[in-house]
This record gives C-alpha cells, sequence and structure tokens, in this order.
C-alpha cells in the first residue's frame, strides 16, 4: 500500500479512515510505503511534528532515485502529462510500480493516478 500526500497527511492527522486502512495493513502485514518526495509535499509550518514523526517511523519511506525519476518522467511523457504540475504524483506512481503487486495507492487524485500508471495501479480516494 502506498500513501500519496493526501493520505500521510490524513495518518498524521489520525482519521478514522486512514487508522483504518492502517490498522488492516498492519494485520495482514502488508508495507505501507511513502515516496520521500511525498515528504516534502506534506510539510508544513503547522504540522504536529511529533505526530508526523510517529507516523513515518510506521511507513517504509522509499528514495526517490535515479531509476524513480526516470521512470516518473517516463510516466509523465506517456500520460501526455506535464512534470511541473504532476511530478510528484508521476514519483509516487514509479515508486509505487516498483514494489511487489498488488498495489493500492490511498489518494485524493485518483483519476491522476490511474492516468499516470496506465491502470497498473489501484487507486482509492481518501
Amino acid at each position: 500500500m502506498v500513501l500519496d500526500c493526501e493520505g500521510l497527511s490524513k495518518a498524521v492527522l489520525q482519521t478514522p479512515e486512514l487508522t483504518e486502512w492502517l490498522a488492516a495493513a498492519e494485520e495482514e502485514d502488508v508495507r505501507v510505503v511513502v515516496s520521500a518526495a511525498t515528504l516534502v509535499e506534506v510539510s508544513h509550518p503547522k504540522i504536529n511534528r511529533a505526530r508526523y514523526e510517529w507516523t513515518l517511523s510506521r511507513l517504509v519511506v522509499e528514495p526517490v532515485t535515479r531509476e524513480v525519476a526516470r521512470d516518473g518522467a517516463a510516466l509523465l511523457a506517456a500520460a501526455g502529462l506535464h512534470g511541473h504540475k504532476y511530478a510528484i504524483d508521476a514519483m509516487v506512481c514509479a515508486t509505487a510500480l516498483h514494489l511487489p503487486r498488488p498495489v493500492t495507492v490511498l489518494t485524493s487524485d485518483v483519476e491522476d493516478i490511474i492516468k499516470l500508471s496506465q491502470r497498473r495501479l489501484r487507486a482509492v480516494k481518501v
């Protein structure tokens, strides 16, 4: 399971929906992954740092490697999208596509994730 910015934000806020997803993932021994790029996207001055750090301690943070960046750029090109607006979504998709399948992305941008991944990822709105 992969969290995008909205998924991570809701995990930090401990919303009931994300708490249920995380509990189910833990119960089923499913890795919960977040792209390092998402850590930057979710950062803002009012974030509860203690909850943020605690949440991250429960997740696997995947780096944005050269390979992930190249794959993200290829996803953008295939979808006909511009990196200025969709760069982080593309990196989230590239990260998710490097994981063993099936992969679910918890996101507020279902359509973008589906388009970028060419329907290879399951996207669930959170």
